[in-house]
């Protein structure tokens, strides 16, 4: 229906966008509706994402004719913003920007390696940065999601751990059941994507391969190979980061620097 009105690619595309962002508004009303207070973060994180990607659309006009090292260079980039948005979700904890650029560091950076070196991602630009920065986004969020779990798991148990340290109890130890209820709350989304794969939903790479005349086999099989380095690199950087948080949670005296807001507070 709208390529009757808009003839070009440009325009149809504009139109499209145009009629996303209007949907998406929807539930900027539904916050407002129910007294959220997200609506000024909805609709930032609106604006941003239709600028930021339209500014990677013209750049990758001339990155992907650039050099592999300029490959190297983005997603090195990419996994600092990445780090910086993920701790921007866990404000409170201490180091939380250092320990999620090294969990996505050197968990989605070691499965693009890995991965690039085997000959699975083509050395390319054109392969490198959408695949890589697919892994980037994974462990980013599995980051946040773990961080964020093991925040309200510590501030809801702070008694118990501090009744262990007078005990005896090593710092680490003391908090291990929180990471592992953390790195367990990670992985969810993850699994329950690989689990529903196929059947509930096509992600979109395997649909963009579709529309461009691949094989459906050939679509999926490589789909696939996306979604499991998403999750090895999810899991990876979810791992790193929380076993980094535990040093920077207590001072040198293994005392707790985590607190509730409810302790700060008084």
């Amino acid at each position: 229906m709208l390529s009757q009105f808009f003839p070009t690619d440009l325009s149809l595309g504009i139109a499209q966008a145009v009629i996303a962002a209007i949907i998406s508004l929807l539930v900027l009303l539904l916050s407002y509706w129910q007294r959220l207070s997200m609506e000024k973060e909805i609709f930032i994180a609106l604006i941003r994402a239709l600028v930021q990607i339209l500014a990677v659309g013209a750049v990758l006009v001339f990155i992907l004719q650039g050099p592999l090292w300029l490959g190297v260079i983005i997603l090195l980039l990419m996994m600092w913003m990445a780090a910086r948005e993920a701790a921007r979700r866990v404000s409170g904890i201490p180091g939380a920007v250092r320990v999620t650029f090294y969990g996505i560091f050197l968990g989605s950076g070691a499965v693009l390696v890995v991965m690039t070196f085997l000959g699975v991602i083509k050395w390319q630009l054109e392969s490198m940065i959408p695949v890589g920065s697919m892994v980037i986004s994974g462990g980013m969020n599995a980051c946040a999601l773990a961080l964020d779990r093991f925040r309200g798991e510590v501030e809801s148990h702070t008694g118990q751990i501090e009744a262990g340290l007078c005990l005896g109890a090593e710092s680490e130890k003391a908090v291990m059941p929180y990471v592992q209820k953390a790195f367990r709350s990670s992985l969810i989304p993850r699994i329950n994507a690989l689990r529903a794969l196929g059947i509930v939903w096509i992600p979109g790479l395997m649909s963009g391969m579709l529309l461009a005349g691949s094989d459906p086999v050939i679509a999926a099989l490589y789909q696939f190979v996306v979604m499991a380095m998403i999750f090895v690199a999810s899991s990876l950087s979810a791992f790193i980061s929380l076993h980094l948080i535990r040093r920077y949670i207590f001072s040198e005296a293994d005392q707790l620097l985590l607190q509730s807001k409810h302790q700060l507070q008084k």
